[in-house]
């Protein structure tokens, strides 16, 4: 394969609509992979960074780190994928490979000069600007394609790239199980699929949100309780309650009132990435020896352990699939929480 032309959907300027475009995928190199896209899902990020929220400036970005498809071609070295494989990409497309982060299978805290390299909106190590997964194909090292077990639907399977290791991840390496408390704040993308997961690790789950509204939804999807945290009294009943809290909202909240909901030695996980610094008081911390910490998606492995786990349980992302001509509506839909849980796009639309 040369250089080719596919098409795409991406945002011309900040804060502008989005629209059907072409980008230019490089030629398969002898460890690439040639992905037909059949799925994108819309994270809340994809959002945050064409509205030039985040800062980038170069300009038309093709959004989607929430990537599943099919293999179309491959590279002469390529022994992982095989055409016709079921596969997936996530939020990074390449690493320095040697820092120790790297070496261990933390990419996502890569340490070379560059760190990890985003699906989009990034420079790759070939000096190439990344363009994601609102496209009909991409090239990918295989090194960082993972395997889509025959057990996920693939549609609804696209959210876990992103979505689902950025819960996974927390909730593996701070022991989610039985006989711990968890608490998930925010029932939207990343809530629903908390509270599925940690549900599946055996935890006692309760979603913190702001009404009851979605409690129908919440004990559905596998939490024990529901509580709103509008309600003043939530917090004097559940103070020091739970072994681990995982904030998924991008809202300003008082975090010192949630970490009074933490037991001695708990630990609160901040996920979302709000617009505003969120303040601490340091008695909020040492008061039970709590902790406030931070997570960041997962590595290839760790990513490939969620992917196998959730097709172990049966778990997969509450989706509503859309045509690519729907992609600026469901923008403005996911602004306003009108969305349960994830969109995805089909890419045959595109």
């Amino acid at each position: 394969m040369t250089h080719t032309t596919v098409h795409a959907y991406a945002a011309p300027a900040p804060k502008a609509p989005l629209e059907r475009t072409t980008v230019t995928r490089r030629a398969l190199g002898e460890h690439d992979i040639l992905i037909e896209i059949k799925y994108s899902g819309i994270c809340h990020s994809d959002i945050h960074t064409v509205r030039g929220e985040w800062g980038h400036e170069t300009f038309p970005i093709v959004p989607g780190h929430e990537i599943a498809g099919v293999v179309a071609e491959v590279g002469a070295g390529v022994t992982r994928h095989a055409p016709g494989d079921r596969v997936g990409v996530g939020c990074f497309v390449d690493s320095c490979r040697e820092c120790d982060n790297c070496r261990a299978g933390l990419e996502q805290y890569c340490t070379g000069a560059s760190g990890p390299v985003g699906t989009y909106a990034a420079t790759g190590h070939d000096g190439e600007f990344t363009q994601g997964g609102y496209s009909t194909h991409i090239v990918v090292d295989e090194n960082y394609v993972l395997r889509v077990p025959d057990g996920l639907p693939l549609d609804a399977a696209a959210p876990l790239l992103c979505a689902g290791i950025t819960v996974y991840s927390p909730l593996a390496h701070w022991q989610a199980g039985p006989g711990k408390k968890v608490a998930v704040v925010g029932l939207g993308g990343l809530g629903h699929m908390a509270v599925k997961i940690a549900h599946a690790m055996g935890a006692e789950v309760t979603v913190l949100s702001q009404s009851l509204r979605k409690k129908d939804d919440g004990l559905r999807l596998g939490a024990d309780h529901y509580h709103a945290t509008s309600d003043p009294a939530t917090f004097e009943a559940l103070a020091n309650s739970f072994d681990l809290i995982l904030n998924t909202v991008s809202a300003d909240l008082d975090l010192n009132a949630f970490l009074g909901l933490l037991r001695t030695d708990g630990v609160m996980v901040q996920l979302g990435a709000p617009e505003n610094p969120l303040p601490v008081v340091s008695g909020s911390l040492f008061r039970q020896r709590r902790t406030l910490a931070g997570s960041m998606i997962g590595g290839i492995r760790e990513t490939q352990e969620m992917l196998d786990f959730c097709a172990g349980h049966g778990i997969a992302s509450d989706i509503e699939l859309i045509s690519a001509g729907q992609i600026n509506e469901a923008y403005d839909r996911v602004l306003a929480s009108d969305v349960r849980y994830r969109f995805v796009i089909d890419a045959s639309t595109i």
